[in-house]
């Protein structure tokens, strides 16, 4: 049994304890299920942005001297004509398929996203990372409870400070030795539907799973 395996299954396991229909955890679910499946984001582009600004809204995006609070959802808009402009292929990329190529393609995606979101040179990790995830959900959300457990796990490796190739590899280096629970735990994870509150037949990601984790395993009791 893998050193993490025990420790993966009981922080997952907390983190699914707090995602109820009604539970702001599910805001991903809301968002990640519209946006793996909606053909055309602009054909209702009210919609798309109010997807995209609630998820972000309700994992925390919105506080304090945040720029975007400033901000009403038509700033979204031409960030949501980019995502609809991508090859739907871009949503089977997972932690099991980093090759060269897909990293590549994540990076300049974060690049897109970075260049329609971010104003006057604020802060954008958090941020572009948050919509990556509940966008296409194929990397974790850099904020600082995963960057805490991620520098803890890779120590002078990587901080996690900047997102880039390392900070990739050593994300797939994680999955990659914690494979076959990881895998587990996204085959029999799966999101929750808005309308009907049931469990659809979509699973969360690998990185959402490898999200979840650092994410809970730093958050303050």
């Amino acid at each position: 049994m893998n050193a993490y395996t025990e420790d993966l299954i009981s922080t997952i396991d907390k983190f699914m304890s707090k995602s109820n229909p009604v539970d702001r955890y599910s805001s991903f679910d809301y968002c990640y299920n519209y946006f793996s499946v909606a053909k055309n984001f602009e054909n209702d582009l009210e919609r798309s942005c109010l997807t995209l600004g609630f998820y972000l809204s309700s994992w925390g995006m919105y506080r304090g001297s945040s720029f975007i609070l400033q901000k009403s959802i038509v700033h979204f808009k031409p960030l949501i004509q980019y995502i609809n402009s991508l090859d739907r292929n871009f949503w089977t990329i997972d932690v099991d398929n980093y090759s060269e190529e897909n990293i590549k393609t994540i990076i300049e995606i974060y690049n897109q996203v970075k260049k329609r979101l971010i104003l006057n040179n604020n802060s954008d990790l958090t941020l572009v990372t948050k919509v990556l995830l509940g966008v296409f959900g194929f990397v974790p959300a850099y904020d600082e409870y995963f960057r805490k457990s991620f520098r803890t796990i890779f120590k002078n490796k990587c901080g996690f400070s900047v997102f880039n190739q390392n900070s990739l590899l050593c994300i797939k280096d994680f999955y990659e030795s914690n494979k076959k629970i990881i895998d587990e735990i996204s085959n029999n994870t799966f999101t929750t539907d808005f309308l009907s509150e049931n469990k659809t037949k979509t699973r969360y990601t690998k990185a959402k799973i490898i999200d979840m984790y650092g994410f809970t395993k730093s958050l303050k009791k």
